[in-house]
């Protein structure tokens, strides 16, 4: 087949969607022609990389068997509602230069965001044929609502949720990547709906093969918060346990990571002796980074209900951890934490307290804790491994296309 992929994330972007369409791709060319039309690489510092600084404003290259097709879009070092909006514009505009650059089609997959780059899917299809998926690693908008970057009532609200209808109603087939988000995906569009969430390559984050890091103070019982320092988490929450934390000296907390509000929340901890930040680790660290800690945290805003099902809980799931996360009562996380028997959710209004009786616990009860940490890996190597997940897509691909 040929099939051609629009994501404005990509290689070497190795967290976030990124990570994944760059994945999909790559497991898809093992047998397939496969082209992406993408961005210059951005993330998660909101800069674009150095290394494609000067490249041509249209770029073309070859990573892995991928053909990939680059526009140099404008990138925000501080991205608001609304510059978000304008780089998602300047990404359509110049990457409809690039969809031309396709010969041949059976199957494009828009990667979601953006949701307008589901207008590019449509161009390739229009003049290539071939049938048109969409895939939704996140729904932008409801995020941008839920985290406070704007607001969700009004004129505005209404004009872009009929758009993203309109433009999801155009697919073929839609997945995403949670069933919470699958649930939310069938109030939106009239299209056929598909599950196809993320993976993990199990072999890549494996406690057996990690090495000591030197991150870590083995004297300590060292909680890392790893991945995207944005709007999307409770920082304030974040502090405030910094600040209890203060009461064990047996506890250190390592941030790492970048993102829009990485100055901000730095500047806030950096009187703590207890909280220290390090810069985001390469893909081929994150196992030595992720195995050594004693325990994983993430703290999400408890406004945000599944609009995104977070990845970094499967790399933190997979060494073998456990985890404390917040967010939402309804959340999929504390679902599948339930029955993992991985991991602790945490939502009440005392929820602060709750998490340090927990901490405290777990560092006089070492064994237990490994125990949850060995069902965690358990889970995500029985439900989410890359091989298994990707197989089931592949078989699902083949399937639309002969319809």
């Amino acid at each position: 087949m040929q099939i051609t992929i629009i994501s404005n994330n990509y290689y070497p972007e190795d967290s976030g969607i990124g990570l994944y369409s760059t994945g999909m791709a790559e497991f898809l060319a093992k047998t397939h022609n496969v082209k992406v039309i993408s961005a210059m690489p951005y993330y998660p510092q909101w800069e674009i990389y150095s290394e494609y600084k000067n490249k041509p404003k249209f770029y073309r290259e070859t990573i892995n068997n991928v053909e990939v097709l680059r526009f140099k879009q404008y990138t925000p070092k501080n991205p608001t509602f609304l510059k978000r909006i304008f780089q998602m514009c300047h990404f359509f505009l110049g990457s409809i230069v690039n969809v031309f650059k396709i010969k041949k089609n059976d199957v494009v997959i828009v990667v979601m965001p953006f949701t307008i780059s589901i207008i590019l899917g449509r161009l390739v299809k229009l003049f290539k044929g071939g049938k048109l998926l969409v895939h939704v690693q996140d729904f932008e908008f409801d995020a941008a609502f839920e985290t406070g970057l704007s607001k969700k009532s009004g004129l505005l609200a209404k004009i872009i949720f009929h758009v993203e209808r309109f433009l999801l109603n155009r697919a073929d087939s839609v997945s995403t990547i949670s069933y919470g988000m699958l649930k939310k995906l069938e109030t939106k569009t009239s299209s056929s709906t598909s599950y196809f969430p993320n993976w993990i390559d199990y072999s890549k984050i494996n406690p057996k093969t990690a090495k000591p890091n030197k991150l870590f103070d083995p004297n300590k019982f060292n909680i890392l918060y790893s991945g995207n320092i944005g709007a999307k988490q409770d920082w304030e929450f974040f502090i405030d346990f910094v600040k209890a934390c203060q009461e064990n000296n047996k506890i250190h907390i390592c941030l790492i990571g970048e993102g829009a509000k990485r100055m901000e929340i730095t500047e806030k901890i950096k009187n703590f002796s207890n909280c220290t930040y390090f810069p985001p680790v390469r893909y081929e660290e994150l196992n030595d980074l992720l195995c050594n800690a004693n325990l994983h945290i993430l703290f999400q805003k408890s406004t945000v209900v599944d609009t995104v099902m977070p990845s970094k809980i499967l790399g933190m799931m997979a060494s073998a951890k456990p985890s404390i996360v917040t967010g939402h009562k309804e959340s999929e996380v504390k679902y599948n934490f339930e029955i993992s028997n991985g991991g602790f959710y945490f939502y009440d209004e005392n929820k602060l307290n709750q998490i340090m009786k927990k901490i405290n616990h777990l560092i006089e009860s070492p064994q237990e804790s490994k125990e949850i940490g060995i069902n965690a890996r358990k889970f995500i190597v029985e439900k989410f491994s890359s091989e298994k997940i990707l197989s089931t897509f592949m078989k699902e691909l083949n399937y639309i296309t002969r319809k």
